[in-house]
């Protein structure tokens, strides 16, 4: 692949040169080349072509050689389009591009962001060229065409007045040699020089603060004392802006922390009142509880309750007559148990009186 790409720097060889064969198999590991003095080099019979020939189709060994010229300050998506635009015209294409040099360019159009070796060098990596034509001329002469074998001429079909002429593709029109491509719009070099004079403050004071001199900047010492303290204007600004999103976003949590906390703590609540009247509640637990515990009192209290066995004998007084005899052991052993209600308790008492009135 590297050893096909060597061959295209000669141009034309006893084999078909690489200009002379399809652009499906050059590959694109190195840049275009630049032209020679006689660009194309082809024994192959170089015949003038038609329009309708060459969309027709020619053999591999006789491409369709175009040429569209320009000054490509500032390269950009444009510029790539109209190339291709050009490099697709026909099925076999080989694209020559010419770029003007600076001294040309200074005197007819203007002053350029880039110097031309730079042109260059940015249109040699562009993967629709095939070949560099440096200090490429303003206007196209027959002899120019003859030369270099130029097929035909690409550009966008609005008159291009420059250098004392109202189109300097007129003549090339005339003699059929001239195939159209389209602009982009909204892209243009002027354009992008537009943007930058525009915004020339924000430019200058980025450059000052990536370290950029005022020397090299060509600003003046009050403006760049000016620029600086935007700078730091603007860092301030910056700082505050974090911290007012630091400071949201911490209120952001503490809502959503409170949100959390009281959602537990009605939960906790509903759970605790349902407690509360599960156990204190009309029909609660706590009610069962003291009634059995108030019965079990009241069986208490109304139940006679034997006195101790072992508790020491009372001393009689000598006023007192002594006491009738205690009953029979009988009555102690048959004594029945306490009762644990009050129907129990009336019922043990009754049994009692008439025993008692059976013993007298």
């Amino acid at each position: 692949m590297v050893k096909q790409r060597r061959i295209r720097a000669h141009s034309c060889c006893t084999v078909a040169p690489l200009c002379c064969r399809r652009g499906p198999l050059k590959t694109l590991t190195e840049p275009a080349i630049f032209a020679r003095e006689t660009s194309c080099e082809c024994r192959a019979p170089h015949e003038k072509l038609t329009i309708t020939q060459a969309r027709r189709g020619t053999p591999v060994d006789r491409p369709v050689r175009v040429y569209a010229d320009g000054i490509f300050d500032l390269f950009h998506s444009g510029h790539a389009r109209a190339l291709m635009q050009a490099k697709n015209l026909f099925p076999n294409t080989y694209l020559i591009v010419g770029v003007c040099s600076d001294e040309l360019t200074h005197k007819y159009k203007g002053f350029t962001v880039m110097t031309e070796t730079e042109r260059y060098e940015a249109l040699r990596h562009c993967r629709y060229v095939d070949e560099i034509l440096r200090d490429a001329p303003w206007t196209l002469t027959p002899e120019f065409l003859e030369k270099h074998k130029i097929d035909f001429v690409a550009h966008d079909d609005i008159p291009y007045s420059s250098a004392g002429s109202e189109d300097v593709y007129k003549h090339i029109k005339e003699a059929g040699m001239f195939v159209p491509t389209q602009r982009t719009e909204g892209i243009s070099t002027s354009d992008l020089i537009t943007r930058i004079v525009r915004d020339y403050d924000v430019y200058a004071r980025r450059n000052l603060q990536r370290g950029y001199t005022a020397k090299e900047l060509n600003v003046s010492y009050i403006n760049e004392k000016k620029y600086r303290l935007q700078n730091q204007v603007d860092r301030m600004k910056e700082k505050v802006r974090t911290v007012e999103e630091k400071s949201k976003h911490f209120v952001y949590r503490v809502e959503e922390k409170s949100a959390d906390l009281i959602q537990k703590w009605e939960e906790k609540s509903r759970e605790f009142i349902g407690n509360f009247l599960e156990l204190f509640g009309p029909d609660g637990t706590w009610k069962q509880v003291f009634q059995e515990r108030s019965g079990r009192m009241l069986s208490y209290a109304l139940s006679p309750r034997e006195s101790p066995c072992n508790s020491p004998p009372r001393e009689l007084s000598p006023l007192r007559s002594p006491s009738p005899p205690s009953p029979p052991a009988r009555w102690h052993n048959a004594r029945p148990s306490p009762p644990t209600s009050p129907k129990g308790a009336s019922a043990s008492m009754s049994s009692m009186s008439e025993g008692d009135e059976d013993e007298k």
